[in-house]
């Protein structure tokens, strides 16, 4: 109970809809009890010209109705009753609009508000966060999972009140006609319920076990849309269909239980309904064989019963979707409760414009148990250029992502200016780096739009000049759309070394004073290296640089050269004095002679 309603928050801020489409379903499960009660003077009065009988005391005006329709001529009371049925079915039609219209939008409400809570909550969350999930999984949350929500609160809410209000309604009918038989006819009802609560349970276990699934199918449909360039070379494609078919049939599989269950719960409840019903039949049958009890009354007090199976049938159905969407609220949920790693502080501070220095004092950092950084200090001027290189997975990475703050470390600080950076808002420390990594993270969208990320509303001519000094725009003035051509998804309209030259004239643009070059012409050919590190050295002037395992010019150029190994400085001076050393720097230096004729650094 506790898990529903924690997922009845997301109704919240549509309780005014809410209450006006239950305030519809009310009046329409009102008018199908009230059409069902047209049998009694109908098969009575109308059709038999008999007197309507009900063994029960009735209510003084409720008599005095009754005794109405008794005195009153069959004729005229089938031209009454003709003209009623008609106003009946018109409203009962009017309020049942309503109802699935407006409980429709609702869904469709909190489908969207849950979309976008989730996607803003994705935005706040650390790096960290990322790589513990797959993109596939969150994409599952963001759509199939919100989906189940709002079915079990637009469909399911629509019939757990509206079937609500029929049991109510229809077992108020029932004690009305005959008391003493509708309380034996209650008894009954608790068994009509049995296969719910024995589903229950099962079938929150296999939706959560299908939901899991899925978010396997939509793993993989990301990663080989996305690497299908790799899937190609290597001729994987069986392979990936295998995954993906196996994955699927799972997924299958687990839904076609859940379906199996949810199906079997309908003619279990409607059998045992029946059962009753067969029960109650034959004692009230009795009732109007010893003139107890009118035949109409008979009628509708069968009908009523009758009609409590239906609504017993549907929540049954209601219940189903509902744990299905207590799983996807769950999954949903651990997305909104994740508190990030990195947090702003509630009194950070603009940082103003760097003018002095970075910093690192007695800096460690580690990813859950394994050491990645330990003990690092080091400074560096505005204006200088330091490298940072070594061995494959030393942390050099790791260590520039912790100047935005993308990663805390676990110990230690970051100053800038003599500013603990974690006292610093985000948003004044990130606007005043400009980061090019390795893999150039580009948008579906115009190469304008790309190249002017982060800057709405810049002018054209300042985007072209960021692109003629990243020598982007030659390439892009032969686009067919020029400066407007869409790039598609992660730019994959381009070259490597066009994709570079764009995020370097995006770097441009926000003319940052410190600047992140991670490996960023590690992956390009001879020429396109040439062409980006031409870009690259106009757009490190007058800036503080940080280079992780650059080109060997700009690394010999560097004011001072870091060297990594074990998360450890094990070396630090400029290119000269380390090759005189002959440390790990000098052999790194000498294998990059050897195997690629002195053109970088391996990282």
């Amino acid at each position: 109970m506790k898990e529903y309603l924690r997922l009845l928050r997301f109704l919240k801020p549509h309780l005014g809809l809410f209450f006006i489409a239950a305030a519809c379903m009310a009046f329409s499960a009102l008018f199908d009890g009230i059409s069902l009660s047209m049998m009694v003077p109908l098969t009575d009065k109308v059709l038999t010209n008999k007197q309507i009988v009900i063994p029960a005391k009735l209510p003084p005006f409720a008599q005095s109705f009754i005794d109405l329709m008794n005195s009153t001529e069959p004729a005229k009371l089938l031209n009454i009753m003709a003209i009623w049925v008609l106003v009946l079915f018109l409203l009962k039609g009017l309020f049942a609009f309503f109802q699935s219209y407006l409980m429709s939008d609702i869904g469709q409400r909190i489908s969207r508000d849950v979309r976008s809570l989730l996607y803003q909550k994705l935005q706040t969350l650390s790096l960290d966060y990322f790589t513990q999930k797959r993109s596939g999984e969150l994409v599952s949350r963001i759509t199939h999972d919100v989906k189940l929500i709002e079915n079990a609160l637009s469909y399911g809410l629509t019939d757990l009140i509206y079937q609500g209000l029929q049991v109510v309604l229809f077992t108020f009918i029932i004690f009305f006609i005959y008391p003493k038989l509708a309380m034996v006819s209650l008894v009954l009802l608790p068994l009509i319920s049995l296969p719910i609560v024995m589903l229950s349970k099962a079938l929150r276990r296999l939706s959560k076990k299908s939901q899991e699934k899925m978010a396997d199918v939509t793993s993989i449909l990301s990663e080989t849309i996305f690497g299908n360039r790799i899937v190609k070379a290597f001729s994987m494609e069986k392979y990936e269909i295998d995954r993906f078919n196996r994955n699927n049939h799972d997924y299958y599989k687990f839904l076609m239980k859940s379906i199996k269950r949810t199906l079997i719960s309908g003619p279990a409840t409607e059998f045992i309904g029946a059962a009753g019903g067969i029960f109650v039949f034959v004692w009230a049958g009795k009732e109007v064989i010893k003139g107890n009890l009118s035949f109409g009354v008979f009628g509708l007090f069968i009908g009523s019963l009758l009609s409590l199976v239906r609504p017993f049938k549907k929540l049954s159905q209601v219940n189903a979707l509902n744990q299905q969407a207590l799983a996807a609220g769950a999954r949903i949920y651990e997305v909104l409760d994740r508190q990030p790693t990195v947090a702003e502080k509630p009194n950070a501070i603009e940082l103003p414009p760097i003018k002095n220095s970075v910093a690192f004092e007695n800096v460690s950092f580690n990813y859950e148990d394994a050491t990645v950084l330990e003990d690092i200090s080091l400074k560096v001027r505005m204006g200088e250029v330091t490298a940072i290189v070594g061995p494959s997975g030393v942390g050099k990475s790791t260590l520039i992502d912790l100047i935005p703050r993308f990663y805390d470390p676990k110990s230690g600080r970051i100053l800038v200016d003599g500013i603990d950076i974690k006292d610093i808002t985000f948003k004044s420390l990130r606007r005043q780096i400009g980061i090019v990594t390795q893999e150039t993270i580009l948008f579906n969208d115009t190469l304008r739009a790309n190249i002017a990320y982060g800057r709405p509303g810049t002018s054209l001519e300042d985007v072209r000049r960021a692109a003629k000094l990243s020598y982007a725009d030659e390439f892009i003035s032969k686009m067919p759309q020029g400066y407007d051509t869409i790039i598609g998804d992660r730019g994959l309209k381009l070259s490597g070394g066009e994709k570079q030259r764009i995020a370097i004239a995006r770097a441009l643009l926000k003319d940052p004073p410190i600047l992140i070059l991670d490996e960023a012409t590690s992956q390009l050919d001879t020429e396109s290296e040439h062409i980006v590190q031409m870009a690259i050295d106009r757009l490190i002037q007058g800036r503080t640089v940080f280079v992780v395992a650059h080109r060997l010019s700009t690394v010999r150029m560097a004011n001072q050269i870091l060297v990594l190994d074990k998360g450890k400085i094990v070396e630090k001076g400029t290119h000269d004095e380390l090759l005189r050393k002959s440390g790990l720097y000098s052999r790194l230096y000498q294998i990059q002679e050897h195997t690629r004729g002195g053109a970088a650094i391996s990282a």
